[in-house]
Formats: structure tokens, sequence, C-alpha cells
């Protein structure tokens, strides 16, 4: 009698498990909340956990690598569950989450998460500084006249 391998790691580079990092939005508490999560995506399956300002959650889900297309339950060690709806396009997972039976501004909001070491996908980055130009007062005059504002 064999014992039952599990499925190889994901190859798909969209789907790489270790470390990810990312964000949710809740519209009652607004701002970006940060998650840490540890995911794992093998032969269509992704599980995992991490932790927010929420507490620690474990992940149940699955995946598609054809369309990117992801589902999964966010589960609060001793409360509740979040149920995460998203797509991967290549730049981490984005899409929308739901606490059934919650008002909206409570139950319903945006997330997008990503592989730790990809920059962060959602935001603008200052990667070079320089200098302000320094404004300059001179007198510009013109032959031709100029129709002043009424």
């Amino acid at each position: 009698m064999s014992a039952k391998r599990p499925a190889a790691l994901e190859t798909d580079p969209r789907f790489p498990s270790g470390p990810w990092t990312g964000y949710f939005l809740q519209r009652a508490v607004p701002g970006r909340h940060r998650m840490e999560l540890r995911l794992t995506f093998r032969g269509g399956v992704l599980e995992g956990e991490g932790r927010d300002w929420v507490g620690q959650f474990l992940i149940q889900g699955r995946y598609r690598t054809t369309d990117g297309r992801c589902l999964w339950t966010k589960r609060y060690l001793g409360k509740h569950d979040v149920f995460y709806k998203g797509f991967n396009e290549g730049k981490g997972i984005w899409g929308v989450w739901e606490i059934p039976n919650e008002p909206p501004a409570f139950g319903r909001g945006g997330f997008h998460i990503w592989p730790e070491g990809m920059s962060d996908p959602s935001g603008a980055h200052l990667t070079e500084a320089a200098d302000l130009p320094i404004v300059a007062e001179e007198e510009v005059t013109s032959r031709e006249a100029v129709a002043a504002p009424r």
C-alpha cells in the first residue's frame, strides 16, 4: 500500500509559496490594514496562515492558473470567518472580502496581497530624488499686446 504523495508546489510564477504581505481596506476603519501571510499554492489548493490587527488566522481555498481567480476563507482563531475572492494578474492578488450578515461598512472591503520581495504594486514609490528647480525671477517683455484677464 503506497501513501499518497502531495502534489508539487505550484510552478506558475504568479503563485509562489512562502511569505506574502499586503493589506485590506475597511470603510469603518479607514486606511490600509497590513497583513502578514505565509501561503502554500499546490495543485489548485491554497493554504496558509497569517496575522493582522484583528488577530491570527488560517487560510483555506482554491486558485486557478487558467484565469488567476482565487477564492479562500480566512478563519480568525476563536473568532469569525472572512470570505475572499480575487484575481492574480502578475502583481499579487487583489479583490474583495466579505463577512456575511454584517453591515457593509464593517463586513465588506477590498484587499491586495503580494509575495514578499515584490514592491507594493498598488502604490507609487519614490525611486530617485532630485533637487527642485530654482525659481528665477526675471522680467519678461513681449513686443505684442497681450489681453488682460477681465
